[in-house]
C-alpha cells in the first residue's frame, strides 16, 4: 500500500460520491434547500476540495489499515465500511441534527461515506 493505491482509493471513493450523488441529486438538492438556479455547477471549487478531501482520507484510512495489520480485501472492505458507518456518518448524523436541516441528508449524505469508505478498503488493499 503505497501513494498510487491512495491516489486509485480516493479516485473510486470520488466517482462512487458522483454516481451517488447524480443519482440522488434532485432529492438531495431538496433536502439541501438549493435548485438548479442556486447551484453554480461551473465553480470547480468543490469538487476539488472534494477530491482533495478524499485524498485525506484515503491516506488516513491506508494508515489505518497498515497500522491494524489489515492485509486482505474482505478485512478492508469491512474496515472501511466500519470507519464509514460508525465514524463518519455519525458525525454527518450530528451536524445535520444541530444544524437542523432535513434529516433525510443523514442517510443520503451518511452513504457517501460508508460505501466509499469500503471501497476505500478494498482499493488500498487490492493495490
Amino acid at each position: 500500500m503505497g501513494l498510487l493505491s491512495v491516489i486509485a482509493a480516493a479516485v473510486a471513493a470520488w466517482i462512487f460520491g458522483a454516481v451517488w450523488y447524480g443519482i440522488i441529486g434532485k432529492q438531495w438538492m431538496a433536502a439541501s434547500g438549493l435548485t438548479e438556479e442556486t447551484v453554480n455547477r461551473s465553480n470547480p471549487a468543490p469538487y476539488i476540495v472534494s477530491f482533495l478531501c478524499t485524498l485525506l482520507v484515503a491516506g488516513m484510512t491506508r494508515h489505518v489499515l497498515v497500522t491494524s495489520g489489515v492485509d486482505t480485501v474482505g478485512k478492508g472492505l469491512l474496515t472501511g465500511l466500519g470507519l464509514g458507518l460508525f465514524v463518519a456518518a455519525p458525525w454527518i448524523a450530528t451536524n445535520v441534527m444541530f444544524s437542523q436541516r432535513d434529516r433525510e441528508l443523514i442517510w443520503m449524505d451518511g452513504v457517501y461515506p460508508t460505501v466509499g469508505m469500503a471501497l476505500m478498503g478494498a482499493v488500498l488493499t487490492l493495490l
